[in-house]
């Protein structure tokens, strides 16, 4: 199954610091891959596209993450098959991929 991580970001006009649980996939080349389970137009994702990044916590681990980009992608490729047939079940095609700082 998928990793779980907490994505942390602050409000586009509040500036208040958020903290969102989300499913995470490795992406390969050094991104992480998140399903949008509830859409791209959620306000986390835009607070996040609108900062450039955010902060993941997962496995015990804080990455900074940048270059937010939401995409649709039906085939839902990079993902694993078995999380691949559960994503279609629930039809989400939509993710967010960020590039992991080193």
């Amino acid at each position: 199954m998928p990793g779980f991580g907490v994505v942390v970001h602050r409000g586009r006009k509040s500036g208040r610091e958020y903290r969102t649980p989300v499913n995470l996939f490795a992406g390969g080349d050094g991104r992480f891959i998140i399903a949008l389970t509830y859409g791209p137009g959620t306000d986390w994702v835009k607070n996040v596209l609108a900062a450039g990044g955010c902060e993941i916590r997962t496995r015990g681990r804080v990455v900074r993450a940048r270059d937010p980009r939401a995409y649709r992608d039906e085939s839902r490729q990079g993902i694993r098959p078995v999380e691949r047939q559960v994503l279609g079940l629930l039809n989400v095609a939509d993710f967010l991929s960020l590039t992991i700082e080193r």
